[in-house]
């Protein structure tokens, strides 16, 4: 007998733990954008990958194995140098967000609660909805350029008993602001006094202007580390990422991301071996580029809308007030930006409810790109 057709068909259901999920807005926004629109939005490097990568996958040959669970020995031993620990406090991952999702998923019960900065990078509240959790929020310092403080997490932390783990991201995605090591040592001390897992998530730690901000390494031996090769080492399409910290966390991380994935493409964790082992002089490279798009971004927005600008502390990205007009939609204003005007930006909302009177703006693009992008922009922001 066959099965029913046309309107008898039951279609299926998400399960219920889609609910509060929705495709990414900064990939709707992104993706949705006419061929000829100046892509603002997305954090993505436009520099070319290393030499060192390209080198490693043009020489790939022979068989193409899984691999272990944890990830190539060699990656691990060099991951390990790099932060100056153990081999055993390495997990290979696929980016940041594998290593996010694997923890989330190992040690996170329904009813748990995760504290994220606000504004935040909105793979925290979704990964931390799909394992079950709630998301709760600590306000980053609007006063200081929305850097990191410690006193407003603790308070945070204090104030809510079910909190099983804390999120910190310095420099800032969305914002580029960073903390100091004084106020992260005090984060990690909490942290460490209430038996909260901390998660420190330093994808963009090497990408700065001037001073390099503090790791949770340099000041703390407690709480887990999470990067990837994607924006200092310039290869967000390598998708390898890793967790650091104490092996206790990594067993059960391990056990999810396995089971998820299998593991890193081969081929990807030995250009990232390339990519670690010449790391200084890329991030000089990258640190360049960073330069040369902030200084195209600077003459802009002095150009086209007499806007004088300081650079964030780290990171690609422009902390944007958005002007008046916008403010009771900014969803709709930037999608009218991008259809009308020819430019994706994010609107600051989408990272919070601290984000509302902003925009992101990423100046990872080409300089041409991120110069034409603000003349096509300061219209709608005259308007």
């Amino acid at each position: 007998m066959s099965g029913p057709t046309g309107d008898d068909q039951v279609m299926p259901q998400p399960a219920l733990r889609l609910a509060q999920l929705k495709p990414s807005p900064i990939r709707i926004l992104s993706e949705g954008a006419p061929p000829s629109a100046i892509p603002l939005g997305l954090g993505e490097p436009t520099w070319d990958m290393p030499r060192a990568a390209l080198k490693a996958l043009k020489e790939t040959s022979g068989p193409c194995p899984y691999g272990p669970n944890f990830g190539l020995t060699e990656l691990r031993d060099a991951v390990a140098h790099f932060h100056h620990a153990t081999r055993d406090e390495v997990l290979i991952t696929c980016g940041s967000e594998g290593a996010l999702f694997s923890l989330f998923l190992a040690f996170l019960n329904p009813g748990d609660e995760v504290l994220v900065p606000n504004p935040y990078f909105p793979a925290y509240t979704s990964l931390a909805h799909m394992a079950g959790a709630e998301a709760a929020f600590y306000p980053l310092d609007a006063e200081d350029r929305f850097r990191l403080k410690a006193a407003p997490l603790i308070a945070a932390l204090e104030a809510n008993a079910n909190i099983k783990a804390v999120v910190v991201n310095s420099p800032s995605n969305p914002t580029g602001g960073a903390t100091t090591p004084e106020e992260l040592r005090r984060i990690a001390e909490a942290c460490r006094a209430r038996g909260v897992m901390l998660i420190s998530d330093e994808v963009y730690l090497d990408l700065h202007f001037g001073t390099r901000p503090p790791s949770l390494r340099d000041v703390s031996d407690y709480g887990l580390v999470i990067t990837s090769v994607s924006k200092g080492w310039g290869s967000p399409g390598l998708r390898v990422g890793w967790i650091l910290g104490d092996p206790a966390y990594l067993g059960p991380a391990r056990t999810v991301h396995g089971y998820a994935v299998t593991g890193a493409a081969h081929p990807a964790q030995r250009a990232a071996l390339a990519l670690l082992e010449d790391s200084e002089a890329i991030f000089q490279a990258a640190r360049r580029e960073i330069r040369v798009r902030w200084e195209a971004l600077e003459a802009a927005l002095k150009l086209y809308l007499g806007q004088a600008a300081a650079p964030p502390d780290g990171a690609f990205y422009h902390w944007m007030a958005l002007p008046e007009a916008a403010l009771p939609d900014p969803w709709g204003f930037c999608v009218r930006l991008r259809d009308e005007g020819g430019v994706v930006l994010v609107p600051g909302s989408t990272f919070g409810p601290q984000g509302n009177l902003f925009a992101r703006l990423s100046f990872a693009a080409f300089p041409e790109q991120i110069t034409e992008g603000v003349k096509r922009l300061a219209p709608f922001w005259k308007a």
